[in-house]
């Protein structure tokens, strides 16, 4: 039987406290419930087939135009309107022509890229390969960047053939060339050459190839294109598209019920049901890429956010694996999917669902266990437990805060004190990255990672792979997990050219860091976007949110 999850954050609070929070809370549920009453209850027109502008509210903002700026899913959505890749991705991610019309191994150690002919910059100027070196030298240099594409390019050398053929070397066989590739903007070199991301969010150097033309970028308001009547591909649907940050979910309900948004991402959770049921809205839904974990600082002999009960320093309990199994078996996963997520997200066994290629055939979810909880950390000598502070950002990834409460509690219930902190996504990942004199700063913190590659290399690189930022790889281990024999094997897998054998490999990384508990995975959220009738998404495996996926239906 699950437990019950309360909304409350862990604290010591007296009875009368206790009363005025769940009355407080009561009031604004019921508040909330009679709002969405009266939304659902009032008619609002469907999309009209002639209409000439689409509006979609975004749940997490955008931080750049710059599409080299940082890994994240808003970034990389956002860049897909103005810039193209090499390698296109469909909604499950399966990899097709992009700006590159084919690509083959040459020989061991090369890639031979084809590029589309006759493509324009959206100046009129023409694509060439010297755009596609230009870029795959800059994505992984960006100045400031919370988590750069190097983990992408880095190893590989890039050189220009003809104006319409690009080769790419390694010093070593690399079978998963195109799934990188399929991650990285391509961008002008005659207009990105000297530019900065400010540039690119001034609209100076935001000049692509792709179905969008930039036109605005108003920070903590909106961001606006306009069509591309030249583009080279399916031709843009409506002449202008304005995505506009609405971070509460409520909101972004009323703002569609209200009409004055036609798509919405990141529906919550506890208003999915009532919406699948209204004949005036179109619900799109699809497991996603992206794994929900904790991330744990195994690197500082004492780490800033934990200490004793009483308050005296300790030294870092998460270096101790014990520790971080003990961790990873409180968690009442079941409970937070059906809880916290109103069924929205499945339990996450590994870092991607085991539908995709390289995932392992045996891992399986911890079990969820306060005995075994318990006495780990007895052997580890942490009998009397300790205190932490979670942290986590607030509005990045469905009910993130709710999510973080109740493992805050859960983790109180085995004698891990834990308050939480959150705060707004931009803050949260550059202190979780640099924020403590250029290192990571939290101790032990909720994020989450998307497979932008649509293949399990790409977390393992990212998110286990021992930090190194020569390679790019370990960009996001902030906990800095670091194992021999995982970086061997991982290296293993990204050296051999028989994709079963590179399969098998990946599989085998991800169950060495599993057993060391090197992150502990939580859940795979399911997408689910909502559009006013007349309009249909294609919901996709990568969370994207772009103009493209919008249809507009009978």
């Amino acid at each position: 039987m699950p437990t019950m999850i309360s909304v409350l954050r862990p604290q010591r609070v007296n009875g009368s406290k206790v009363a005025k929070l769940v009355l407080a809370a009561g009031a604004h549920l019921w508040c909330r419930l009679a709002v969405i009453a009266t939304l659902f209850a009032t008619p609002i027109a469907a999309y009209a087939k002639d209409a000439k502008e689409l509006r979609i509210a975004l749940a997490s903002e955008p931080s750049s135009i710059d599409p080299h700026f940082h890994v994240t899913t808003p970034n990389m959505a956002l860049s897909t309107h103005v810039f193209d890749r090499l390698v296109h991705t469909d909604e499950k991610q399966t990899l097709i022509p992009g700006l590159a019309i084919s690509w083959a191994p040459v020989d061991a150690t090369t890639w031979e890229f084809k590029l589309r002919p006759d493509v324009k910059w959206h100046d009129g100027s023409p694509f060439t390969a010297d755009d596609v070196v230009f870029s795959m030298t800059r994505a992984g240099n960006v100045p400031n960047s919370p988590s750069g594409f190097g983990l992408y390019t880095r190893g590989k050398s890039f050189s220009r053939v003809d104006d319409l053929t690009v080769r790419v070397t390694t010093r070593e066989p690399y079978p998963l060339m195109p799934n990188d590739l399929s991650a990285v903007a391509i961008v002008s070199k005659k207009h990105a050459e000297t530019a900065t991301t400010a540039d690119f969010n001034a609209g100076k150097a935001a000049v692509g190839t792709g179905p969008y033309k930039y036109a605005a970028f108003v920070p903590g308001d909106r961001i606006e294109f306009t069509a591309n009547p030249d583009y080279w591909g399916t031709k843009p649907r409506f002449a202008k598209v304005t995505l506009k940050p609405v971070r509460s979910g409520p909101a972004r309900v009323a703002a569609l019920m209200s009409g004055d948004t036609d798509v919405i991402e990141d529906v919550p959770t506890i208003d999915v049901a009532k919406l699948k049921g209204d004949a005036r809205v179109s619900i799109a839904q699809s497991i996603s890429y992206r794994v929900v974990f904790l991330q744990m600082d195994q690197w500082r002999e004492s780490t800033p956010f934990a200490n004793a009960k009483d308050g005296s320093a300790i030294k870092n309990p998460f270096r101790d694996k014990r520790v971080r199994r003990a961790l990873s078996l409180a968690l009442n996963r079941e409970a937070i999917v059906t809880r916290v997520m109103e069924g929205n997200a499945v339990v996450a066994s590994q870092l991607l669902p085991d539908s995709f290629f390289g995932t392992s055939k045996s891992a399986k979810s911890p079990v969820f266990d306060i005995d075994q909880t318990k006495k780990l950390l007895a052997d580890a000598g942490l009998a009397g437990g300790f205190k932490v502070t979670l942290h986590g950002p607030a509005g990045r990834y469905p009910n993130d805060t709710r999510i973080i409460e109740a493992i805050a509690q859960m983790l109180t219930r085995v004698g891990i004190e834990a308050t939480i902190e959150t705060m707004p996504p931009s803050v949260f990942f550059t202190r979780a990255s640099t924020g403590a004199d250029g290192q990571p700063e939290f101790s032990i913190f909720l994020a989450g990672w998307g497979a932008a590659s649509g293949e399990n290399s790409s977390p393992l690189k990212g998110l286990l792979a021992t930090f190194d930022k020569s390679t790019g790889f370990g960009s996001s281990n902030r906990g800095r997990y670091s194992s021999k024999v995982f970086d061997e094997t991982l290296d293993q897998a990204l050296k051999t050219i028989d994709l079963e054998q590179v399969r098998s490999l990946l599989g085998k990384a991800t169950d060495i860091a599993l057993a060391d508990a090197g992150i502990i995975p939580i859940l795979y959220p399911l997408n689910t976007w909502a559009s006013r009738k007349g309009l249909a998404y294609t919901a996709r495996t990568d969370e994207a949110t772009t103009a493209m996926a919008v249809t507009i239906s009978d």
